[in-house]
């Protein structure tokens, strides 16, 4: 905890048996937690946010869900893990708290059942080669309409749902069926998306026919496959293997994201034995019930003992709310048995009985496989213990996963509450809907990373609330590329201002009131930062904040005549730094800054900087001697030739060792930096640059091709416009004046050709003076300006 001020004192302190004189106290500011220093923590239990108060001294227990590992992780899973790693972070680095975080793999799943059946499944069926090109084209017809009409059946279900729930004025229901529609529609898109892809590979021949058809029917004739074939899948290496592919992939993919690996890691697979005698636990306390090898949470049991349901969702009582789509939700993609073997109907799985093509554990229970929320529930327990201080998850997993976790764990422990704070991220958004796998509109976080840094990603969720829905768009992340532009210019400034020997020169402040200013825009930076973390994690603001004390610091330095204070840019820098450092946005032991990486730069520094400055001192005078000759007159090719070599040397050589040079008018500043990174940033300019030229191109010859048209069109003589089998006599002008049968030509429509031959008369007039009467030549220049167009934009397209 730390305190802050009013501005006041209270009154003064002076013991009469002391020889000390009075002495003012600061008055202490008791306004709000945040001005106490006490962490306030958005805590879903409760639905606002509440001061942090760990169970035990300041030690922090703190569990994470972790992934279900049956495909890729997607950038919807690293807005979760990113954000709960940079809390994590100010939680140990700036709070410092002792903090034992665990993260849990979900290594056996509906999900991941299906799925590596599936896999296995179509690599059988690729290893097949009785089943030719034409056979399997008729499993891939017969696999789309089943999809088809399997997809029409549920969108008809859900149109019935939204029909009932109007009729019986349930709102509730009706929001979220009609969700659930929306959701349906864009699978429908991605089905009609996989049947274009499936008649475009059925329409083709030749060697690689087959394995083309094989991948863009593989959704379609997995799933079928599934269906028919799923349960001769029993073989329990096929599912450990697939969970371990995808455990290390996501993984490798943290740590590529910058992302602290867990105090502890824990897998379901690991913890079976003590999964069932949890579930015993449960049974023998009378809270739960077997049914068909089965074990389910009784929740009239539950509550009639006193206990809650629903915490983080609440929904009416007893469950009684829990609709159908989100017990669906819980119980998986596998769930057998419904209802009937529940003695009510919201009562979840603790033990699951296994089915074929399912694996399968021994059990007091008979041979099945742990429930979806059982997991968290010993593995937490486990390791944390009883009592939790911190539970997270993504904001899809509040109802039914976290809820039925508080259940089954406070059902078992015999409390009242096993978690004091339960932490959900915003779902990320893209295209207005959850990034989501099922709906296919999701970006693998190895396919951010290609083209982005997982620094810009930090900073991207940096900049939003972590507790608040966010959209993932290309404004979003180039919002965090200006913003990390914005870091590395100003570190880049302070670095050459401390290279220079202050203490050669005056060292207080120089720039009166602006010196003040400065200092005050610094104090006040930390402060707002300060109290920002204090609230709920606050990283947007602390971010605006240092952003502000950055833009004051900028224009202090554009100051007129301006002498810096380079220390207190120097502290305002490393401060940044420090910030940024807690936030896991920068890494290394560099004072300030984002290290300049790519070989040892401390010896570049130390060792390189006089030739460096010695290159730079040259490069500016030849610059400063051309740009003078320039103004002259003289030599101008010859001078331009000059600036051209500088400019290559800035732009070309020197980023491929690392050094970056910025012309000012008051002189060139240099600075070194990761070669990599800038050869990324040149080629994203060129990139750019090429863009923009090729767009310039685009519109030039669009102009230019309706000037050729336009020449054609006025190369007709006023007079012949209308000689065509149309008519049959004409006047002087070349007006009709009967048509082909000999009937006169009306004087209206007489009266329009005149029209239309005016204005050509006037087209053809302007064209013979424009091309000296010389029209063809004059259309074979133009035409050749379009092809020249058209050769430019052909070299920039390769």
């Amino acid at each position: 905890m730390s305190l802050s001020g009013t501005g006041n004192f209270c009154q003064p302190i002076c013991e009469d048996s002391s020889h000390r004189h009075p002495w003012y106290p600061p008055e202490v500011a008791t306004s709000d937690p945040i001005a106490r220093g006490q962490l306030l923590l958005r805590n879903t239990l409760t639905g606002k946010k509440e001061p942090f108060v760990p169970m035990q001294s300041r030690h922090v227990r703190w569990y994470t869900c972790g992934p279900t590992v049956y495909d890729s992780s997607h950038v919807g899973h690293a807005r979760t893990y990113l954000s709960f790693d940079i809390m994590r972070r100010v939680m140990t680095d700036y709070f410092h708290y002792n903090v034992l975080y665990q993260i849990n793999t979900t290594d056996i799943d509906d999900k991941i059942i299906l799925r590596a059946r599936q896999n296995e499944l179509m690599r059988q069926l690729e290893a097949d080669n009785s089943v030719d090109l034409d056979k399997l084209a008729v499993l891939a017809r017969q696999a789309l309409d089943e999809a088809k009409a399997k997809s029409d059946q549920k969108k008809a279900e859900i149109e019935q749902a939204i029909e009932d729930a109007t009729q019986k004025k349930d709102s509730r229901a009706k929001t979220e069926q009609e969700g659930l529609l929306e959701q349906h529609l864009v699978k429908r898109k991605n089905l009609d998306n996989d049947e274009a892809k499936i008649m475009a590979a059925t329409a083709v021949t030749g060697s690689d026919a087959r394995a083309n058809l094989l991948a863009a029917a593989k959704s379609v004739i997995a799933e079928k496959l599934d269906r028919e074939k799923g349960h001769l899948i029993t073989d329990h290496s096929v599912f450990n293997a697939h969970a371990r592919r995808y455990e290390r992939e996501f993984m490798e993919d943290m740590t590529a994201l910058g992302i602290r690996e867990p105090d502890v890691l824990t897998r379901v697979t690991e913890y079976v034995p003590q999964i069932i005698a949890f579930v015993e636990t449960i049974i023998e306390k009378g809270l739960a019930y077997k049914s068909n090898g089965s074990v389910y949470l009784s929740l009239d049991s539950f509550q009639a003992a006193g206990h809650n349901y629903r915490k983080l969702n609440p929904a009416g009582p007893g469950g009684a709310a829990t609709s159908a789509a989100e017990m669906a939700e819980g119980e998986g993609a596998l769930a057998g048995g419904g209802s009937s073997e529940k003695r009510n109907p919201s009562d979840f799985a603790l033990w699951k009985a296994s089915k074929p093509g399912e694996p399968a554990w021994e059990s007091p229970f008979g041979p099945g496989r742990p429930g979806w929320h059982i997991e968290c529930s010993v593995v937490a327990g486990d390791i944390l213990g009883e009592r939790i201080d911190i539970h997270s998850g993504g904001e899809d997993l509040k109802f039914p996963h976290h809820d039925n976790e508080l259940a089954q764990s406070e059902a078992c422990f015999g409390c009242n509450q096993w978690v004091n704070y339960f932490t959900h991220t915003g779902h990320l958004h893209i295209e207005g809907l959850k990034m989501s796998k099922s709906l296919k509109n999701f970006i693998t976080i190895r396919q951010a990373l290609e083209h982005n840094t997982a620094r810009q990603l930090r900073i991207m969720f940096l900049l939003q609330a972590w507790d608040q829905p966010m959209n993932y768009s290309d404004q979003t992340i180039d919002d965090a590329r200006s913003k990390e532009s914005t870091f590395k210019s100003f570190f880049r400034e302070v670095e050459a201002l401390v290279r220079d020997d202050y203490l050669a020169q005056e060292v207080g402040w120089r720039m009166a009131d602006n010196d003040h200013k400065l200092a005050d825009a610094y104090l006040e930076a930390r402060q707002s930062v300060h109290e920002s973390l204090l609230d709920n994690f606050n990283t947007k603001d602390a971010m605006a904040a240092l952003l502000k004390v950055i833009n004051e610091a900028n224009t202090y330095l554009r100051l007129p005549n301006v002498r810096p204070s380079v220390l207190l840019l120097r502290a305002i820098a490393t401060y940044v730094t420090q910030i940024l450092k807690v936030f896991g946005v920068i890494d290394g032991e560099d004072d300030f800054g984002f290290g300049s990486g790519g070989g040892d730069a401390n010896a570049a520094s130390s060792g390189g900087e006089r030739y460096i400055d010695t290159l730079v001192s040259f490069r500016e005078s030849i610059r400063n001697a051309a740009l003078e000759a320039a103004k002259g007159g003289d030599s101008k090719a010859a001078i331009q030739s000059v600036l051209q070599i500088c400019d290559a040397l800035r732009d070309e050589v020197l980023p491929k060792v690392g050094v970056r040079l910025e012309d000012r008018p008051t002189g060139t500043m240099w600075n070194l930096e990761d070669p990599e990174v800038m050869a990324k940033e040149l080629a994203e300019k060129a990139a750019k640059e090429k863009e923009a030229q090729i767009s310039k191109l685009e519109k030039q010859l669009i102009a230019r091709e309706k000037e050729c048209e336009k020449i054609k069109n006025s190369m007709v003589a006023p007079k012949d416009m209308f000689r065509t089998d149309e008519f049959k006599e004409w006047d002087d002008a070349g007006v009709p004046i009967s048509l082909a049968n000999g009937e006169p030509v009306s004087k209206g429509q007489m009266k329009k050709n005149k029209k239309v031959i005016d204005k050509q008369t006037k087209a053809y007039t302007d064209l013979m003076d424009k091309s000296g009467n010389n029209p063809q030549e004059f259309l074979a220049a133009a035409q050749k300006e379009v092809d020249d167009i058209k050769e430019k934009l052909s070299k920039l397209s390769l």
